[in-house]
């Protein structure tokens, strides 16, 4: 089984998605969006942009 997103809205009304794994653990969180629709092109950049994406370590300053 692969995991999933999931789209819900918050107590405010504002619509969000978040990333579960397979063993129902959430892996990632999107941002707040006015409308369903934007929540749902919001995954659909996730989906795109991650598939291919490196891995970059950076250096917080202090």
């Amino acid at each position: 089984m692969s995991g999933k997103f999931e789209v819900y809205q918050d107590k405010k009304g504002a619509y969000r998605f978040r990333l579960k794994a397979s063993n129902g653990q959430i892996i990632a969180t999107g941002q707040s969006y006015k409308s369903k629709e934007s929540c749902l092109h919001g995954i659909e950049s996730v989906k795109k942009n991650a598939a291919d994406s490196k891995i970059e370590e950076v250096e917080i300053e202090n």
